[in-house]
């Protein structure tokens, strides 16, 4: 049995010294949009609904029905007091943000039609990459760590917008996969 080979280098002492006693220069910044900001990967698992364009109209009729709402927390249905298929729109259906799985979020077109090009099955969600993690229709939606803080925000924060990516002006790229089979192509829907 062949043994690999090893190769040994020896560096001399004065050009690690040389490389430590001088770091690199720090680049230019003109513009306070591109200093790192230090962040956490924190998932959450969430519940969502479908879209109301992709419920029956006897189901879309239950949301309008104002006396069904009656009984949740009373500061966000006075809010919605006028226009209960919003409160549903709002804060139940389709979350924002990036996610993996879920419902399609359809806006601003209507729900089209997501068959498997290779077996006509309806393909799923697999991942939204969002531009933002929520708007200001969608505040119930905030995580609980990213809830804003009385006061100034700090520099360069920009609510629901961690990532600074841009989907073709705050769209979102939503890959849908085959449950049949992993190897079918997969469908990318922008809206």
């Amino acid at each position: 049995m062949a043994h690999p080979k090893t190769a040994l280098f020896w560096r001399f002492s004065a050009t690690i010294t040389d490389v430590l006693d001088a770091p690199p220069e720090p680049p230019i910044v003109q513009d306070d949009w591109y200093l790192p900001e230090p962040c956490l990967f924190s998932p959450e698992q969430v519940t969502e609904f479908p879209n109301p364009m992709e419920l029956d109209k006897e189901i879309r009729d239950q949301l309008d029905d104002r006396s069904r709402w009656e009984t949740i927390d009373p500061a966000q249905y006075n809010a919605y007091a006028y226009d209960p298929g919003e409160l549903y729109l709002n804060n139940l259906c389709t979350a924002p943000g990036w996610k993996t799985g879920g419902w399609t979020r359809w806006s601003p077109t209507d729900p089209v039609d997501r068959s498997c090009p290779e077996c006509g099955t309806e393909a799923v969600p697999l991942l939204t990459i969002a531009s933002s993690e929520w708007d200001g229709g969608s505040a119930t939606w905030i995580a609980e760590g990213d809830r804003p803080l009385p006061g100034p925000p700090p520099l360069g924060a920009r609510d629901g917008d961690f990532t600074l990516i841009d989907i073709t002006g705050g769209n979102n790229l939503q890959l849908h996969v085959c449950p049949s089979s992993p190897y079918h192509p997969h469908i990318e829907l922008l809206q």
